[in-house]
């Protein structure tokens, strides 16, 4: 049995693929679902005296809040990172969005992150920040910093992230004409 928390290389196919999960999320995920409970058990059974509106808004703000948080956690519940032969692939979450597909030939650098926290990215999820750039965060521990050639970072965390850093930089060392990677 393969130990979830490595990645994987299939030498054969040329592909290697990682992920990392955060099972906090599905705390949160079971919080925003009570949320939309609570809002359709007003909606359906409700004794309120004060009016239609409050309760309107009740229901409304409820369900609302139930389904952005329920949604919101369950995309970064874990990220999946694929490298080939030309591209990295980030997907977040068991639909795969957020997505961010970057062709290799768009990064000048990997480097491996041995602490990468939600605390320093300001939380979980696909977060922007104009002084370290961009980073998809779903648990602390290691991750992978792209550089790229536009001057930007990206940072992905992801288990067995050296393995992936290897992965990339030998991607990215100029191939001898006529050769095949």
């Amino acid at each position: 049995m393969k130990d979830h928390r490595q990645g994987e290389h299939r030498p054969h196919t040329g592909v290697w693929t990682g992920r990392a999960t955060n099972r906090f999320q599905w705390l949160l995920a079971l919080i925003g679902a009570a949320c939309m409970a609570l809002g359709i058990a007003l909606a359906v059974d409700s004794a309120w005296t004060t009016g239609v509106a409050p309760l309107a808004m009740a229901v409304v703000g409820c369900i609302a809040a139930g389904l952005l948080v329920l949604f919101g956690t369950l995309a970064f519940v874990h990220v999946a990172l694929r490298v080939d032969e030309d591209h990295l692939e980030v997907r977040c979450g068991h639909i795969g969005v957020p997505r961010r597909r970057i062709p290799l030939s768009h990064v000048a650098g990997a480097d491996f992150a041995p602490h990468v926290t939600p605390r320093h990215w300001g939380g979980w999820g696909y977060r922007w920040r104009p002084e370290k750039g961009t980073a998809v965060v779903v648990r602390r521990g290691e991750g992978v910093v792209l550089r790229l050639w536009d001057g930007h970072t990206f940072t992905v965390t992801v288990d067995d992230a050296e393995a992936a850093v290897t992965v990339i930089r030998d991607r990215l060392r100029p191939r001898k004409p006529g050769t095949k990677h």
